[in-house]
């Protein structure tokens, strides 16, 4: 299992070093591909009617004067030791790990990643929980009546809640839980976790709500496909032969063997979902990652895009890492084989 655990965390390191290079080359080298030069890149970030020399300036401060992969280097050797930029003026030493500085803000973009990363991950591991319980318990139900009303209703529900997007169902959760909606029981404003942790989850179950809606009825419906075929399975019956409870049977045997494909799932949504939930931050105006991410495309702002980009890929990588390990403890039969 160590070795195992040694030889993903090596791949995942080489799929993080290849995310960024080919997300680096998208911002960087297909511009001059087709046909941007170095002095244009650097226009953008200037206002209007710039001189010759802010442009040279601009472009020399940005590093766009070097070659592509030596702007690349510059940006490994910053995340893993650090990097010192020349703003202009001052001179400043950015500490590891270094994805560079805002061009229009000239903050650096790792403190303001961090500062943003509780409020999406109070909204990710929040809304995980009520999905995943929400969708297995009703998908398990399901898959024991199956054809029943029970299985009937809340497949209709399921099939309802994916197809309805968040911007709406977000904002009709705004409309009658807040004020000045018909129900105002939760608030709009988001309050840390360690300020209040009531109102903490009072500000977010909203959100929570419309995220577990979207996403519950995936999960459903793989448990429930997943528990039709294992409950008929040979070690179901042997088991339910030696006279164990119904309940252990479904639980310890049938629900454990049905859970890889949901792990896996479960693993890609919460790993996308860390690295910021756009759409979600946006209709109810958290200040997350996924925040961030719009305000660096809107601005065109290279170094944000980077930072996110990279962020959501480690999020996905260390997600999926977990997955595998805990496959072997989720089904008895990946140790057997």
């Amino acid at each position: 299992m160590i070795s195992y655990i040694l030889r993903r965390t090596f791949a995942a390191v080489i799929l993080l070093l290849v995310v960024t290079a080919v997300t680096f080359a998208i911002f960087f080298l297909l511009p001059r591909l087709a046909g941007q030069t170095a002095d244009q890149l650097a226009q953008q970030y200037i206002g209007k009617s710039p001189s010759k020399a802010d442009i040279a300036a601009v472009k020399h401060n940005l590093g766009l004067d070097q070659p592509i992969y030596v702007q690349y280097w510059h940006f490994i050797k910053g995340i893993v030791a650090g990097a010192t930029y020349d703003l202009g003026p001052t001179t400043v030493h950015c500490d590891a790990p270094c994805f560079g500085y805002s061009f229009k803000t000239h903050q650096a973009v790792w403190p303001d990643l961090t500062s943003r990363m509780p409020v999406t991950i109070s909204l990710a591991s929040g809304a995980a929980v009520l999905w995943l319980l929400s969708g297995v318990v009703v998908g398990v139900i399901s898959a024991l009546k199956p054809r029943s009303f029970f299985d009937r209703t809340f497949m209709g529900v399921a099939l309802a809640g994916v197809s309805l997007p968040m911007f709406f169902t977000g904002n009709l959760a705004l409309l009658l839980f807040t004020d000045p909606g018909p129900w105002p029981i939760f608030g709009k404003e988001y309050v840390p976790f360690t300020t209040n942790p009531s109102e903490w989850a009072n500000t977010l179950f909203p959100a929570w709500c419309s995220l577990a809606l979207l996403y519950s009825a995936v999960y459903a419906r793989l448990t429930r496909s997943g528990m039709l075929e294992t409950m008929n399975e040979d070690f179901i019956r042997t088991a339910r032969a030696k006279g164990l409870r119904e309940r252990r049977v479904v639980v310890r045997h049938g629900l454990r063997a049905a859970l890889s494909p949901i792990l896996t799932v479960f693993g890609m949504d919460l790993g996308l979902l860390l690295g910021g939930a756009v759409i979600t931050e946006t209709v109810f105006s958290l200040h997350g990652v996924g925040e961030y991410a719009v305000a660096g495309i809107t601005d065109n702002d290279l170094p944000k895009i980077l930072g996110v980009t990279l962020l959501a890929a480690f999020f996905v990588v260390i997600a999926n890492l977990v997955v595998d390990v805990l496959y072997a403890a989720a089904d008895p039969r990946v140790r057997l084989s």
